[in-house]
């Protein structure tokens, strides 16, 4: 359970139902009242070495932007939703990207004004409509803290329209087993083989939690999908996802073999990757490449495009032995 060493929060959080319960909840937590949750000053000073113990930290504000963002993979809007960031120390956070080292897990209380534009938006669309809530956090993750995942499901569940769908790497999913939902909510494991997740996905569940999970879910009638990502092309990283396929084949239940789907994404990187990942994980292995990657535009990395395409051939070659009736939804 995550126990944070401070709370940075703004003042009007305590006009929201939700950011009264976390102040009462971390009450003994030492706090630091802040302007904006977008602009720390003393956590924009501190060195990349401190990457993660800044992670110890939790923020807490009103989220201001709403914007929803066409998405045309597992769904139709990329959502802003109730956190954005995470604890975990994942060494090619897609995150780091937008936040740089201030990646860290922020909380947003104003969870009624989100979700009600999602449910308008989806009731009064003339199609049906799935909204992406789970891009900028792990959703999983953060109901542990806010149980925010649970009230949102049960919020939700009853909804004329609509679907929800989040992406996670955690296993922590008990809390919302026994809920009805509906059919509403499409979970997606993302999992690697477990060399990469020990070395690389620092403060994750590990894969065997994963695949229990996402068992679980299954039997609880949740729609899953399961995302490989991201794919990095480490020396025997088709013996390693070989294996991992092969695992999920043994270990995967029959319902959920039944119906889950799977998403597969090469790794993207980035220069400010690197410099995080050289002082906060000196010890770490290297997952950039320069022999393997090409630029791809804004200090951005990319697989060079004869690698993905064998890549793109190895994956449908080998999820056709094992999984031949079960989709992938997208190779990227």
């Amino acid at each position: 359970m995550f126990k944070p060493k401070a709370i940075y929060f703004e003042k009007d959080i305590v006009n929201y139902e939700l950011g009264k319960d976390l102040m009462e909840k971390y009450k003994d937590v030492p706090k630091v009242e802040i302007e904006n949750h977008n602009n720390i000053e003393e956590m924009r000073k501190k060195s990349n070495k401190e990457f993660m113990d800044m992670k110890r930290n939790l923020i807490i504000g009103i989220r201001k932007t709403h914007k929803f963002v066409p998405n045309h993979k597992t769904s139709d809007f990329l959502v802003p939703y109730t956190s954005s960031g995470c604890t975990a120390g994942c060494m090619y956070c897609y995150l780091v990207c937008n936040y740089n080292k201030c990646a860290y897990l922020r909380l947003f209380v104003n969870r009624e004004k989100m979700l009600e534009k999602i449910i308008k938006t989806a009731e009064t669309s003339e199609k049906e409509l799935t909204f992406e809530i789970g891009s900028n956090s792990d959703l999983i993750l953060e109901n542990t803290i806010t149980n925010n995942l649970v009230w949102t499901i049960e919020n939700f569940k009853d909804t004329k329209k609509g679907y929800l769908t989040l992406p996670t790497k955690f296993s922590m999913v008990d809390s919302i087993l026994n809920l009805e939902h509906n059919g509403k909510v499409i979970i997606r494991m993302s999992v690697n083989p477990k060399e990469i997740i020990n070395r690389v996905e620092f403060g994750t569940s590990r894969l065997e939690e994963r695949i229990e999970a996402i068992n679980k879910l299954s039997e609880a009638g949740y729609k899953v999908g399961i995302l490989i990502a991201p794919v990095i092309m480490v020396e025997n990283w088709k013996e390693l996802y070989k294996e991992l396929i092969i695992e999920l084949d043994n270990k995967l239940s029959k319902k959920t073999k039944q119906q889950v789907f799977f998403e597969i994404i090469f790794m993207t990187y980035s220069f400010v990757h690197t410099k995080i990942n050289e002082e906060a994980f000196p010890n770490a292995i290297q997952i950039y490449d320069k022999d393997k990657m090409q630029g791809r535009g804004k200090g951005k990395y990319m697989y060079k495009n004869d690698l993905r395409e064998d890549g793109k051939k190895f994956f449908i070659e080998e999820m056709s032995k094992y999984f031949k009736d079960n989709s992938i939804e997208y190779i990227v």
